[in-house]
């Protein structure tokens, strides 16, 4: 019950950063889409708490995503880029990535990113073309247009959450061995 209560409380407090993240922008690519850091709170919950919180948090931060300002001009759009997309990041919980020692196993952590990576990009890449071929038909290959427009946002952003969650993760291990030698 009290594991509960705390894993309920961290994915609250990472939808909220979540959501707090996604308007803050690193930068904006000159098609559309941005670089931040919203990925980092979600693919967190699915580390320490698994696959099934991962998608959770990830939904659930997708729906905030709606309510504060998405835009959607397509009705799969509408479940393709916001819940089903963030939800899709979670899955990366289902690969183990800490050892026994608490230390992460870097190919699973690669795995583990590329997969839920792969799948958040997966339902954003339907959606653009779902979009593209009702609204922009001008654009002679919808498939490739989505692929390059969704590539070019969503693998920077991982790589850097990636990034960030290894060396919070090494710093913060580094800190308790130092507590524990005094």
């Amino acid at each position: 019950m009290k594991n509960n209560v705390k894993m309920l409380a961290e994915i609250a407090v990472a939808v909220a950063l979540s959501t707090v993240l996604s308007y803050l922008t690193l930068f904006r690519m000159p098609q559309g889409g941005s670089i931040n850091l919203e990925m980092l709170p979600l693919l967190f919950i699915a580390f320490r708490w698994g696959g099934v919180p991962g998608i959770a948090a990830g939904v659930l931060h997708g729906l905030v995503q709606l309510i504060t300002g998405a835009f959607v001009v397509h009705p799969a759009q509408f479940i393709l880029d916001y819940p089903l997309a963030y939800g899709l990041l979670g899955v990366a919980g289902f690969i183990p990535i800490f050892r026994k020692d608490n230390s992460i196993k870097k190919p699973s952590f690669v795995i583990a990113l590329i997969f839920g990576g792969s799948a958040r990009f997966i339902s954003h890449f339907f959606s653009g073309v779902i979009f593209i071929e009702d609204f922009a038909p001008e654009i002679e290959n919808a498939w490739s247009y989505s692929a390059i427009y969704n590539l070019s946002h969503l693998l920077p952003a991982l790589i850097l959450s990636a990034l960030v969650i290894y060396l919070m993760h090494r710093q913060t291990k580094e800190v308790l061995l130092q507590q524990l030698d005094h």
